[in-house]
């Protein structure tokens, strides 16, 4: 099943062994363990710091019934479990956002490939996505910008020429 997923999503397959949370967190940006839930959670918890620099973890079962976003929905599992789905499991996302169908600063941050510049704020800000329409304001500069620490900030990735002269993001 694992190498299924892996496939499906086209990415690295890692068996299990001691330390390959480990390993996983320190190289990957996203994992998906074909594991009992309580598996993962004992294996992870030492390794967590934040959810900004953890990596996204989502659990599938091994019979491919569910896929869970365990850590990281609004950076990159939920979409994960998404993607699982097309092979037949159904995601279990709990994201509040997410669950009632409303934008996350997480979400409209990556739709405009731009980065949160005071991550503290989210919480507040995605509980009030939840209950209201939030504008989405563009200031240009030079401007000097004043805000609450309940208004979250993005700033636009910026854009790099590769030498193939492709553009990429930084």
């Amino acid at each position: 099943m694992a190498a299924r997923i892996a496939e499906h999503l086209k990415a690295d397959l890692l068996l299990y062994e001691k330390g390959v949370f480990e390993k996983a967190f320190r190289n990957y940006g996203a994992i998906v363990a074909v594991f009992a839930t309580g598996i993962v959670v004992r294996d992870i918890a030492p390794l967590l710091d934040n959810k900004w620099s953890d990596p996204a973890v989502v659990v599938v079962d091994s019979n491919l019934n569910f896929a869970i976003p365990l850590l990281g929905g609004h950076h990159g599992a939920n979409e994960i479990a998404r993607k699982v789905s097309e092979l037949g499991a159904v995601p279990v996302l709990t994201t509040a956002t997410e669950v009632h169908g409303k934008p996350s600063v997480e979400g409209i941050a990556d739709r405009l490939s731009c980065e949160i510049f005071n991550k503290e704020s989210t919480v507040a800000v995605n509980c009030a996505l939840l209950d209201q329409e939030i504008e989405v304001l563009e200031v240009k500069g030079p401007r000097i910008v004043v805000v609450d620490e309940d208004v979250s900030v993005l700033i636009r990735k910026r854009q790099e020429t590769a030498g193939d002269g492709r553009r990429r993001q930084k």
